[in-house]
């Protein structure tokens, strides 16, 4: 992992290099409590969304929040990628924001996942779930679009993802649990 001197920490918290080490026992320790009070405290970012009503109303909803979450998290996602080995708990705390966010989404696109076939619901929601997820964000925001070009990237993208599993003449299609 990149190291973070504790110097540059203990200038920015504002205390001397020894009281760093006299809370933590070495750097490491350090950056996995910062890195996991920043993913608990993604918690107090979600309110709720939509689950009814028209589809471009849920999906702004979804990308707004969407957007300003990955934004937010962004500094602590690089941080854990940038380290050897993340602890149990950082590894645990990640894979609950997942899947809770997988859940959401679930949630707020039931109306048009739920009228797929087994197979196509999953097919289209892992779809979904990829283009609203940390990695896409970071992709759109490394290659230069800011957060607005960046919120409308994956705006439009949900947004037609959705449109290709709409039945054609806009009919509703048949429930089914086929895969």
């Amino acid at each position: 992992m990149t190291e973070f001197p504790a110097e540059r920490v203990a200038e920015y918290a504002g205390v001397s290099r020894r009281s760093v080490f006299h809370h933590f026992a070495d750097m490491a320790q350090l950056v996995d409590t910062a890195i996991t009070r920043r993913l608990e405290q993604l918690a107090e970012l979600i309110r709720p969304l939509p689950t009814e009503g028209p589809r471009e109303v849920r999906v702004a909803a979804l990308v707004e929040q969407r957007s300003r979450i990955l934004e937010w998290i962004t500094p602590a996602r690089l941080a854990v990628i940038r380290m050897d080995h993340p602890s149990e708990r950082i590894r645990q705390v990640t894979a609950d924001a997942f899947r809770d966010a997988r859940e959401r989404l679930e949630a707020v696109l039931a109306e048009e996942l739920d009228r797929l076939p087994a197979r196509q619901r999953r097919d289209l929601a892992d779809g979904l779930d990829a283009v609203t997820t940390w990695g896409a964000w970071h992709h759109w925001r490394s290659t230069g679009l800011d957060t607005e070009q960046a919120r409308h990237a994956m705006e439009a993208t949900v947004l037609n993802l959705l449109a290709s599993a709409d039945p054609p003449g806009g009919s509703p299609a048949p429930r089914g649990d086929s895969t």
